[in-house]
């Protein structure tokens, strides 16, 4: 049927008539252009519908990748796809000339905390969030991370009452330019720069700070974290 479908659309997946060389550089174009044109990351399965059976996605974004070398912008591999994006070195040159950039979606101290906690130990309760902080988590500073579109309500929690329990969205891992959530360091690497410890965390007593993720940038980089911004 979706074989069918396409076919129906006008559109040549498979490309059979042409060299192989002239084959894959025409699924390049195609993976790359579909990218391109979309303003969110595009998964596995949108950019299959433009290739042959024959094509392996991974080694057309290598090639796309290759391609880009020297280039003010990058494919990057974010929220579950593939992106076009600006390498963060012309940051201060897109700003100058357009303002583009200048405004981030703004996180205090403790909602960069609360995201943090979240992101590292979800699904999680409201309740066990404020247990952590050793004061109450707000409807208000959950209802801001949800509105930013960072946290979505998760499964319900087993606890009594069956509270909701928040998870982080794919707009978490856009902004953040992540992957996946495996992509997000790992405790062991955050203790070892100094930003943060699990013990500590767990026992209620937060040793980081946004603030301390900007004063300290050259290592929260290293660990790939800054929720700060």
């Amino acid at each position: 049927m979706a074989k069918r479908a396409r076919h129906e659309e006008g559109l040549d997946i498979e490309l059979a008539e042409l060299p192989a060389e002239l084959r894959w550089r025409e699924w390049m174009g195609r993976v790359e252009a579909v990218i391109f044109a979309s303003p969110e990351p595009v998964g596995r399965e949108v950019l299959a519908r433009v290739v042959g059976r024959e094509c392996n996605l991974d080694l057309i974004i290598d090639d796309i990748r290759d391609e880009l070398r020297g280039r003010p912008y990058e494919l990057i591999a974010v929220a579950g796809g593939w992106q076009h994006r600006t390498k963060k070195g012309f940051a201060d040159a897109i700003r100058a000339a357009t303002g583009l950039g200048a405004e981030t979606k703004p996180l205090s101290q403790s909602d960069a905390l609360i995201l943090m906690c979240i992101a590292y130990f979800q699904p999680i309760t409201r309740g066990e969030l404020s247990q952590f902080f050793g004061k109450e988590v707000s409807r208000d500073m959950i209802g801001h991370l949800r509105s930013l579109g960072f946290i979505a309500a998760g499964p319900r929690s087993p606890q009594p009452g069956a509270p909701y329990t928040y998870v982080t969205t794919k707009g978490f891992l856009s902004h953040f330019g992540f992957d996946t959530l495996r992509d997000l360091p790992d405790m062991e690497a955050l203790e070892d720069a100094g930003l943060l410890s699990k013990d500590r965390l767990l026992a209620g007593d937060i040793p980081i700070l946004a603030s301390d993720l900007s004063a300290e940038e050259g290592e929260a980089e290293d660990v790939g974290l800054d929720f700060s911004e």
